[in-house]
């Protein structure tokens, strides 16, 4: 069985308004990942994700730059303890 990872990330720049919550769904979705993605009040993107960790930290990477017309300027990550409540992956308003 592969190493099973859990991290939370915060993303800061130009962020809302280019499709990075549903890009990021479609991301981790493909990657196999389990977790969510939200606005924050503060013009920020907050997600969690879960599962093997290879991909995970392939996920992050992808946070780095988003999608095509987003601009990162910083990802803020906190590990966790991998908890496996996380089946699917989903935008939460």
């Amino acid at each position: 069985m592969a190493d099973q990872a859990r991290v939370h990330v915060v993303i800061e720049g130009r962020v809302q308004g280019v499709f990075f919550r549903a890009s990021t769904r479609d991301e981790a979705r493909a990657r196999g990942l389990g977790g969510w993605v939200r606005n924050r009040p503060d013009g920020r993107v907050e997600a969690v994700f879960e599962g093997d960790q290879r991909m995970v930290e392939n996920m992050l990477a992808w946070c780095h730059k988003g999608p095509s017309y987003a601009y990162v300027d910083r990802v803020e990550v906190e590990w966790q303890a991998y908890a496996g409540d996380l089946m699917d992956f989903r935008v939460v308003y």
